[in-house]
């Protein structure tokens, strides 16, 4: 892997684990696991009227997977989850090379050196899968 990949803000971001530990009392939870790598994730939320209130995750997984976690609990809360849906279709996209043209989330642009590696697009999109799956019901996978 090269340098580009593991920039400074995405070390600082995976260090700061932004909502490490999980809720007392969360309105959803989930648990998923990539099996090719090892990353695995349990996110709790808060949600109230539709709006994300809180965020805790328990990550563990390599550094791409830890800020990816760590920026969605620094910055769902207060978002609805119609928003956070799209910012998870804007980080697709951005994966895939087609950045956004209004991204949600303008730190998502951290990410975007990974989109020359296929095989890390899973360990960004671990926690985004997590809250998919938390806020739809299904709860593990």
């Amino acid at each position: 892997m090269n340098d580009d990949l593991y920039q400074q803000a995405m070390k600082e971001l995976a260090r700061a684990a932004h909502g490490s530990g999980r809720l007392a009392h969360p309105s959803a939870s989930s648990y998923l696991d990539n099996p090719l790598c090892g990353d695995r994730i349990t996110l709790d939320l808060r949600v109230e009227n539709d709006v994300v209130v809180e965020v805790a995750h328990e990550t563990r997984g390599c550094l791409i997977c830890r800020a990816a976690a760590s920026l969605l609990a620094h910055d769902a809360p207060g978002k609805t989850l119609d928003q956070l849906a799209r910012v998870r279709a804007d980080l697709e996209a951005l994966l895939a090379g087609h950045p956004a043209a209004s991204p949600q989330w303008p730190d998502l642009a951290l990410f975007a050196p990974i989109h020359a590696h296929k095989s890390r697009h899973g360990c960004v999109l671990l926690p985004f899968r997590a809250l998919s799956l938390a806020t739809n019901g299904s709860g593990q996978r």
